[in-house]
């Protein structure tokens, strides 16, 4: 589970992961950016790097809908799943260069499955219980709904990009459940049947 950010920690985790990984010597020491893009960035890109643009948010329907965690003796209401699909991109003047970051890039990604909750709370801290974490894997997208993308939200030239998906994270809620009119007691009633009927014939 985790609090409201959890959307803006998790991109931005990605973002943090990537620039951690550049090594010294990689792509002749150019230097990279990394940013988390709105469609409005893509007319004034990087020189060169990897953004991350985040386009659609699904519910997870695949598990249950899990319960609130219990704080103060009171549960919350159910926390919300999501899983979140973006697009990483490879910005670059030429080429070989962008295929060069899009397999370094996604070979970052493949090493580090899981974003643990010391990256994503470096966003904000304690949007994340420390145990958590959020697993990042490949997804498929079809060409269609790609070019799609580009046309209708980025409307730009396409960019080599790989699709990816953050799948699960919990956004807890700050409610909690109403247990107003639980039963609190079981009250048994030992009277044999029909006593009511026997008393009202006599």
């Amino acid at each position: 589970m985790a609090t409201y950010p959890a959307i803006a920690a998790t991109c931005e985790a990605i973002v943090r992961l990537l620039r951690a990984n550049v090594q010294p010597g990689d792509f002749n020491n150019a230097t990279l950016d990394f940013q988390v893009y709105v469609a409005d960035n893509f007319l004034q890109p990087m020189d060169q790097g990897v953004s991350v643009l985040l386009y659609r948010i699904y519910h997870n329907s695949a598990h249950r809908t899990p319960p609130g965690r219990i704080v103060g003796g009171q549960r919350q209401r159910t926390k919300l799943p999501v899983d979140l699909h973006f697009l990483l991109t490879a910005w670059a003047k030429t080429a070989s260069r962008q295929h060069e970051i899009a397999g370094w890039m996604m070979r970052v990604l493949e090493d580090n499955p899981t974003l643990p909750a010391s990256l994503l709370n470096a966003y904000q801290p304690d949007v994340f219980q420390d145990e958590e974490g959020v697993e990042v894997v490949l997804t498929e997208l079809s060409t269609e709904d790609l070019f799609r993308i580009w046309e209708t939200m980025i409307n730009h030239v396409y960019q080599l990009s790989v699709p990816y998906v953050a799948r699960m994270v919990e956004i807890e809620s700050r409610q909690f459940a109403n247990i107003a009119g639980l039963a609190r007691e079981r009250v048994l009633d030992a009277r044999p049947i029909g006593f009511d009927l026997e008393v009202r014939e006599q």
